[in-house]
């Protein structure tokens, strides 16, 4: 396992962390808890020591699983969590800060992750929403800094709205935001052209997430793949939209090859690629997708005539599919 430092906090995290919200048990209906527990031991067992849950993922099941794994473990892993918006809206509208995240909100979402985890500090809390409009809100930077006198957080974050980098640009500039989560991937290189030399600049971390585009990048949706009942990506590829990621991942086969052998190598290779990236945390549920994904942290970077290639896959899908 490589391991890269997340900004200015000076952590030395595991380049390739857990996404832990397919193991909420909710919004994704496939593999089971003692899966889950397998999976996330076998991950710390190969070097892993990031994991990014939030409470809304399973309504808190997953952070009690996460937390009941880190405690009967002796290595330090650092864990991340999420609020959730008070509204319930993902992502975020143009509302008031205090519809979504008003002070006290944040310090009881806080209070009881910390009870799910089983922990007595979070090492980095962030706001499950983002609109930079509430950048100069001291509401939310009040929570913050209490929470952060109490010894409860240790760095504070932001994941920022699907497709929406540079919708924080503001906040990060203040100095209060130690990391942002980004959507970064094949498909979606926007983040490298805003958000990522600011963050360079400020040495913010950066948590790369859904590189495998929600299993589209993987090469495992095709237009007839059926997805259980309330299985979240019934909503994520509606309509066409499994046809269409078909039709764009048949033509990234073709760079398949010495470079990387397989779809989900050429996609997780590409999110490790830049330079701004800390961690990048691919859900897995099982044990083998732990073994596959870890295996790829072995230090090797993609050639600058296959970035250049994977130049042509960038899909701005901000204003549809």
């Amino acid at each position: 396992m490589q391991y890269r430092r997340l900004g200015r906090t000076g952590i030395e995290v595991s380049e390739i962390g857990y996404g832990a919200w397919g193991i909420g048990g909710v919004q994704w209906l496939e593999g089971s808890d003692d899966e889950a527990r397998r999976a996330l031991n076998r991950a710390i067992d190969l070097g892993l020591n990031f994991i990014d849950t939030a409470l809304a993922y399973g309504a808190g099941h997953s952070e009690r699983i996460v937390g009941e794994i880190v405690r009967a473990r002796s290595e330090r892993i650092y864990v991340a969590t999420k609020i959730p918006p008070k509204n319930r809206i993902w992502p975020a509208p143009q509302v008031p800060l205090r519809e979504v995240f008003p002070a006290d909100y944040i310090i009881e979402c806080t209070e009881e992750s910390l009870r799910n985890l089983g922990l007595e500090a979070i090492d980095l809390q962030q706001l499950h929403v983002w609109q930079d409009a509430w950048a100069d809100d001291p509401e939310w930077l009040g929570a913050l800094e209490k929470l952060r006198a109490a010894g409860k957080v240790r760095y504070f974050g932001l994941s920022l709205n699907d497709y929406q980098p540079a919708n924080a640009l503001r906040a990060l500039r203040l100095g209060h935001i130690d990391a942002v989560q980004v959507i970064y991937n094949i498909f979606e290189q926007a983040p490298e052209s805003e958000l990522f030399p600011v963050c360079r600049e400020l040495d913010i971390g950066v948590i790369a997430r859904v590189p495998f585009d929600e299993g589209g990048l993987t090469g495992a949706v095709r237009p007839e793949t059926a997805f259980p009942e309330n299985d979240f990506r019934n909503y994520f590829f509606r309509g066409d939209r499994k046809q269409k990621v078909f039709d764009r991942v048949e033509r990234l086969k073709m760079l398949l090859g010495a470079e990387a052998e397989s779809l989900p190598e050429l996609a997780l290779r590409f999110t490790l690629q830049h330079e701004a990236v800390s961690t990048v945390i691919p859900g897995m549920r099982t044990a083998r997708h732990v073994e596959g994904n870890i295996a790829l942290s072995d230090g090797r970077r993609l050639s600058a005539g296959m970035i250049e290639r994977l130049r042509h896959f960038a899909w701005d899908r901000t204003s549809g599919w």
